[in-house]
Formats: C-alpha cells, sequence, structure tokens
C-alpha cells in the first residue's frame, strides 16, 4: 500500500486512479469514499469546505484497508492521512506496517489554481479550495515527520508537467522500492 500525497488540485486522484487502472490495485480516495456514502451530514460538511471528523474518517478507512490486506490486493491511499492527528492513529493502531511508503506530489499555487478552475467540481468553491489548502499545508510536515519516524518512506515528485511525464515519475518511485518489477512494467 503506499500513500499519495498532494493539495487540491495536485493531480493525487488521477494518478492514484491511472495506477491502479494500469496494475490492478485499488484507488481508496477519503474524498470519494466520503462521495459514496451517501451520509447527509457528511456532505453537508464537506460542501462548506469543512472536514469530516477524524473519528469517521480513520474507522472507514481502517476498515478499507483492512479489506484490501486480507484480500492481498495492493492499495494507492488518496487524501489519508489528511493531518498529523490521523498520522498518528495509523502509527498507533499499527496500519503503518502495511504502508510501503509515501509520495508528496508537489505543484506550485499558480498551477494548483489553473487545474482546480478547470476541474469544476461542486465543491471546489474558492473559499473550501483556500480552507483545504490552509489545513494541508498546516499539517503535512508534520504528517511526514510522524510517519517518517515509524519507518514509512517518504519521497517528493515533481506534479508539473504532462499527466504521463507525472505517472512515469511515480512509477520510478514504485520500481525503486520494488513495488513494481522494472523489466516488465508490472506489479510484483
Amino acid at each position: 500500500m503506499i500513500i499519495l500525497f498532494g493539495a487540491a488540485g495536485s493531480g493525487k486522484s488521477l494518478q492514484g486512479q491511472t495506477l491502479a487502472d494500469k496494475y490492478g490495485w485499488r484507488w481508496m480516495s477519503v474524498g470519494q469514499l466520503l462521495r459514496d456514502c451517501n451520509d447527509p451530514e457528511m456532505n453537508e460538511i464537506m460542501k462548506k469546505g469543512e472536514l469530516v471528523p477524524d473519528d469517521f474518517v480513520v474507522k472507514m478507512m481502517h476498515d478499507e484497508m483492512m479489506k484490501e490486506v486480507d484480500s492481498g490486493r495492493f492499495a494507492i491511499l488518496d487524501g489519508y492521512p489528511r493531518d498529523d492527528w490521523q498520522a498518528k492513529w495509523i502509527v498507533e493502531n499499527g496500519d503503518e506496517k502495511y504502508i510501503d511508503g509515501a509520495i508528496m506530489i508537489d505543484v506550485n499555487h499558480d498551477e494548483l489554481w489553473r487545474r482546480l478552475e478547470e476541474r469544476g467540481r461542486a465543491d471546489d468553491t474558492r473559499e473550501a479550495i483556500e480552507k483545504r489548502w490552509n489545513i494541508f499545508e498546516q499539517s503535512i510536515y508534520s504528517m511526514i515527520e510522524t510517519l517518517g519516524k515509524a519507518g514509512v518512506k517518504v519521497v517528493h515528485v515533481d506534479g508539473v508537467g504532462e499527466i504521463d511525464e507525472i505517472t512515469e515519475r511515480l512509477e520510478k518511485v514504485l520500481r525503486d522500492w520494488d513495488i513494481i518489477n522494472v523489466q516488465e512494467g508490472q506489479e510484483k
């Protein structure tokens, strides 16, 4: 299992889905799982640009992670953990042992705005985006530190460029970590 980190608009979901489709992995997006749960209270929280309570998210994600561990299927975690409380929960509850590494997709703010304006999702209001960015920027370094101290490898990847180029950068990391085979381009 790997974690894809990145601000709203970084392309982590697109890249996570691309890799999952290519290699037959499961893409586990917190945002998508929350949108799919059809919980009116959670939907209202997300519309306001606020965060769903941590305890709801960690339980949902732990349950989903254990399904993949039990099935032996590889998964990409997208948007989880989203803050240091969740990262600490992962470590304190032993879930870090299922995580092969974390990749931070780095994209500058101007490019992020351009991408978000193009995608035009209902929960992408300017106010909601700014709230999500502020929360992300306040928590990413402590999350990386928490996971790193627990032995989770963390690598930064440039997220600016053509989609295929970014996918290749991610695949290089996954080859370096021996998650996909260099010769065959297949999951090990």
